[in-house]
């Protein structure tokens, strides 16, 4: 990957990130003034406030003490409150005050006092500091020291708009008798959420504008060397593979598989071949007969004659023949280890012995070939207890993919306007998200939903011989009214499965009380339990703990459901439009992928 590219990718999603928390934040302040519309005021319920003193004072309210408004803020739209209150006895005059500290300090002085040192709206409670004191002070409207103050019978409301300086909020009966029983209400709204949500808005769009552009031409620039659309094998030229990406039938010297002919495009299950037979995974399917295939059993009795052909049908095999991508001879061979083994005489995926890679395959009319594949092969020398860190070695991979999966967000927003103009889906951008969705499943199979090997994942978009990959066909068209549909409508279905299989159970409880603001927002609380694909795979690392062994139908349970959420993942990105099957396909190697994709030597583990 270049530099370059990967600076304008980082530089791009740090700037658009920003650009939408000022977007969030110009949400938040807009309706926080639309609601203070009309004179409006933030306000809690009225609580009762009793002391057996001749006043309730705040313990102090300094603002910009050390400085001074910006000359561009008038100072009496900074911000307002409002105090609210009544007597507790009805026909008794209560005095709601603001003051200079020093001047309520002087009046109050030798007073005795509460001072509140600390207020709870949820749930309400108020603490004092009491001052003793034993003078009687003076009637409170007499003063003329307040810069604002309201006094008289019932309920009174003052307002005042804040300024700079040291400030103490009093409250007392208006003859300044003690004891003192009042309910009380505040309120705040200020004038500078207008100025301040335009702010947040216009920079929030103008980070989003440089951004996005940078994120773009970062992924474009990744994607534009990435490898060539899917062909189907027999079909790709020589050349049309990077050095150091080749398709099976096409490997380089000394690979395992130099020489080899092709796989047959579509696989098809059934008993394996005889002992003899050629090809590094010689497992095939006998026509009308053969695990998978409709009307078929396990397999063919050894020595049973394959039914004529009509050779008067176009197309049809002649009688004997054995079709493209089987091997001849009795089915099932005699002494076979198991169907998907490693046929006798080649070594199994990762050098072990016996180890099987190819997964149990059915009739491709049962099971058809999605365009979306994935594949994963365990490592048969797994450590017991690696898997326990897994987790803390895969953290840079996990930083990474943060910047990554933002950009594939914000690159298939772009791909859903190409689409829709143009009914295709950018090249590069293409190479880009499948490599995103590549490198995420080659660190979930490392570290959290399979754990099927101890070798480090690479840090690359490109396909390379890593034991687990994906892999998606390129359109050559998708529609234009299904890309509208698709990734929201269609698919909720799947993401209702998906969200049990890699979501985690969560409870969300929304409380609301008396003591909350007037039109602010409810508290949440919730509560939450591990994914399903996580709680399989732990399962599989305790076991593997504790007998050395990983379980192969938990193995393959895992796989299965792994390829499903990804298969959803390609299909919610817009990157095929075949509905995704509900179906479990389970095993190492995805139906229609060549089983001899990826027998390779055992790769040295350990991170790189």
């Amino acid at each position: 990957m270049k530099p370059g590219r990967i600076l304008m990718l980082v530089l791009g999603t740090l700037a658009a990130l920003l650009g939408l928390g000022l977007l969030a934040g110009a949400a938040g302040v807009g309706w926080l003034n639309f609601q203070q519309r009309d004179e409006g005021y933030f306000t809690t319920q009225p609580h009762r406030f009793d002391a057996a003193s001749s006043a309730i004072t705040s313990a102090g309210l300094d603002v910009m003490v050390s400085g001074r408004l910006p000359d561009v803020i008038p100072s009496d739209v900074a911000g307002s409150i409002l105090l609210r209150g009544s007597a507790a006895s009805p026909g008794k005059g209560i005095f709601i005050g603001v003051a200079p500290q020093q001047d309520a300090a002087r009046y109050l002085d030798g007073v005795k006092r509460s001072e509140i040192r600390e207020l709870n709206l949820r749930p309400f409670r108020v603490d004092y500091t009491e001052v003793p004191g034993t003078r009687t002070p003076a009637r409170p409207g007499a003063q003329n020291f307040w810069v604002a103050s309201a006094e008289g019978t019932g309920t009174q409301e003052l307002k005042w708009n804040i300024l700079p300086g040291s400030w103490t909020v009093v409250v007392m009966n208006a003859d300044a008798t003690a004891p003192l029983s009042v309910d009380l209400q505040a309120g705040v709204r200020s004038d500078l959420l207008w100025p301040l949500f335009l702010w947040l808005l216009i920079a929030g769009i103008v980070l989003l504008v440089i951004g996005v552009p940078l994120i773009v031409a970062g992924a474009m620039g990744l994607g534009r060397h990435g490898p060539p659309p899917h062909v189907p094998p027999g079909q790709y030229r020589p050349g049309t593979y990077p050095p150091g990406q080749y398709h099976p039938g096409h490997y380089p010297p000394g690979h395992p598989l130099a020489g080899h002919a092709p796989p047959a495009e579509t696989p098809t299950a059934g008993a394996p071949a005889a002992a003899g037979a050629t090809g590094p995974y010689a497992s095939s399917t006998v026509p009308d007969g053969g695990a998978g295939v409709p009307g078929g059993g396990a397999g063919v009795p050894s020595g049973a004659a394959v039914p004529p052909v009509d050779a008067g049908v176009p197309g049809a095999e002649p009688p004997g023949a054995v079709p493209p991508g089987m091997q001849p001879g009795a089915y099932p061979a005699p002494g076979y280890p198991e169907p998907g083994y490693p046929a006798p005489g080649y070594a199994a995926y990762g050098g072990g012995a016996g180890a099987p890679p190819p997964p149990a395959v059915v009739g491709q009319f049962e099971n058809p070939r999605y365009p979306a594949r994935l594949t994963g092969h365990v490592d048969p020398a797994l450590s017991r207890w690696m898997w326990l860190v897994k987790w803390f070695l895969a953290i840079p991979h996990l930083i990474v993919l943060f910047f990554l999966w933002f950009a594939l967000f914000v690159t298939t927003i772009v791909a859903w306007f190409a689409i829709l103009f143009t009914a295709r889906y950018p090249h590069s951008l293409f190479n880009f998200n499948v490599g995103v969705l590549r490198w995420s499943w080659r660190v979930s199979f490392y570290a959290f939903t399979a754990i099927g090997t101890d070798r480090y994942p690479p840090f690359t978009l490109a396909r390379t011989d890593y034991p687990a990959d994906f892999e998606v066909d390129y359109p050559d068209h998708l529609s234009r009214g299904l890309v509208l549909v698709k990734s929201w409508l269609l698919a909720i279905p799947h993401l209702v499965i998906v969200g049990v299989l890699v979501g985690t159970s969560r409870t969300w409880v929304a409380t609301s009380s008396d003591d909350d603001m007037v039109g602010g927002a409810a508290r949440y609380s919730s509560g939450g339990t591990v994914s399903l694909l996580s709680l399989l795979a732990f399962i599989a690392g305790v076991i593997l703990l504790f007998t050395g062994r990983y379980l192969r139908s938990l193995f393959d349970l895992l796989i299965g459901l792994n390829r499903w959420v990804y298969r959803v993942a390609a299909y919610v990105a817009l990157m095929r439009d075949e509905y995704p099957p509900f179906r479990l396909d389970m095993g190492p190697v995805d139906p229609g992928e060549p089983a001899a994709m990826s027998p390779q030597a055992t790769p040295p583990r350990g991170p790189s």
